[in-house]
């Protein structure tokens, strides 16, 4: 929901800083690699019950996870770049909230898993969509230039990410936070199925 208007705010300076580093000689699937090491390191310090320290390391993580798309505007995109981009995001997605699963399993298992579940479901209908809309040449969101066609919900990566800043700082309130982000998951993911139900529901496919 709010990932249209963060990008009209960091892109400028995440584009400046993406042509220093593509001037050092790095690609931007090397950026992408040691966001994603850096943000499964996150998850370790949260595991751990490190939670300050895993907050600062999962927002250098995320610092990465721009900037990867700032280099590769900077020399050259390529449709492995957006997979390996998407991919990491994903699994780091997913490694950070089984880090709060793991620090108390018995307090946090369930809740936590049903947020995992919701992550699940919603990716699934996010790269559902993607798919049908760049099989139909739907026009591109506000969301930046992007590999994927990126559909617009509830819960976005800025939504995600501020959810992740919020266990880091009240990690007592897991069960409360993760349940009521769960739920607005599922409600994007349902969005996004009718969403494609009105723009897809009537089309034929080829044969």
């Amino acid at each position: 929901m709010l990932d249209g208007q963060m990008r009209k705010w960091i892109d400028p300076p995440l584009n400046y800083l993406g042509r220093k580093i593509a001037a050092m000689g790095l690609s931007a699937n090397n950026v992408t690699f040691v966001g994603l090491v850096i943000g499964l390191g996150a998850a370790a310090f949260a595991a751990m019950g490190n939670f300050h320290a895993a907050l600062w390391i999962m927002l250098l993580s995320r610092l990465f996870d721009g900037l990867d798309g700032a280099v590769a505007r900077a020399t050259q995109k390529t449709d492995f770049g957006g997979y390996f981009d998407i991919t990491a995001d994903f699994l780091f997605y997913g490694a950070f909230p089984l880090a709060f699963i793991a620090f108390d399993p018995a307090q946090n298992g369930l809740v936590g898993a049903l947020l995992l579940v919701s992550f699940y479901f919603n990716g699934g209908t996010f790269l559902g969509y993607a798919i049908l809309a760049e099989k139909h040449k739907l026009p591109a969101t506000n969301r930046g230039s992007k590999s994927l066609h990126f559909s617009i919900g509830l819960t976005e990566g800025t939504e995600t990410i501020a959810f992740f800043v919020v266990i880091c700082i009240w990690p007592q309130h897991f069960n409360l936070l993760a349940g009521l982000f769960a739920a607005a998951v599922f409600y994007t993911a349902f969005a996004r199925m009718l969403l494609a139900y009105q723009e897809f529901g009537g089309v034929k496919t080829k044969e």
